[in-house]
């Protein structure tokens, strides 16, 4: 099954969550909850350390890699996040086929397509690009250390919020499946889906990229980064 790594970016780092977790997880899901109406977040410690508690079975199952949320600027734990459906292609074609199974040795395999989810964030680490680097660092995994062919992702379709900061990462949105499960409001909910392909992953990269160096960048633009927004059709924001 995949290894558990740690990424680390300028304002994001993703650690291997951990039961060790549990305390800093708490008081981030304790802050405003009122963005959390689609997305299931711990609410007090007992909560939380059940959170870890099943994220970690999955993961022992090899059903996916879950990571803690930290903010660099105060070594902060401000949410968390996980690869899921991981699924493997390579070996011998069988049917009917056996999604989430590995063929050979469990230990050195890596998926061929996994799905990003399971993310939320505190009230304060919300707009303060986190979220968007932390997708770049787990995109730039899939992509660049494991290979895979896609990567996909999915937002309750009422939520808009969710499926706005999908869509600015470039990812292409596949459609929605009506009335495809239970929503976390016991509402029967449809869901939207979205993919970024492995030919696809440049493109995306430097738009998150250039997001991100906007987002950063002085009052005054680098004229070069005005271009590269211009070319990629990407608003420059200013921090």
């Amino acid at each position: 099954m995949p290894v558990p790594v740690t990424l680390i970016g300028r304002t994001a780092r993703l650690e291997p969550l951990a039961m060790h977790h549990a305390e800093a997880l708490a008081m981030a899901g304790a802050e405003d909850r009122t963005t959390y109406a689609f997305t299931p977040v711990p609410h007090g410690l007992e909560a939380a350390q059940d959170y870890i508690a099943r994220a970690l079975a999955d993961q022992a199952a090899g059903r996916s890699l879950p990571f803690a949320t930290v903010a660099v600027a105060d070594n902060r734990v401000v949410g968390a996040t996980r690869f899921q459906e991981l699924d493997y292609w390579q070996g011998p074609v069988v049917w009917p086929p056996t999604p989430g199974v590995p063929f050979g040795d469990p230990r050195e395999a890596v998926p061929d397509a996994a799905e990003i989810g399971a993310t939320w964030l505190s009230s304060r680490a919300q707009g303060t690009g986190i979220n968007t680097e932390a997708k770049l660092l787990m995109l730039r995994h899939a992509f660049e250390t494991w290979g895979v062919q896609r990567i996909s992702l999915r937002a309750d379709a009422r939520n808009l919020r969710s499926r706005t900061a999908i869509e600015r990462l470039g990812a292409t949105c596949e459609g929605v499946r009506r009335a495809h499960s239970r929503g976390l409001d016991g509402v029967v909910r449809s869901t939207a889906f979205y993919s970024i392909l492995e030919d696809e992953w440049p493109a995306v990269r430097d738009i998150i990229e250039i997001r991100i160096a906007a987002a950063t960048s002085p009052s005054a633009p680098d004229p070069a980064l005005a271009q590269e927004c211009l070319r990629h059709g990407v608003p420059l924001i200013h921090a």
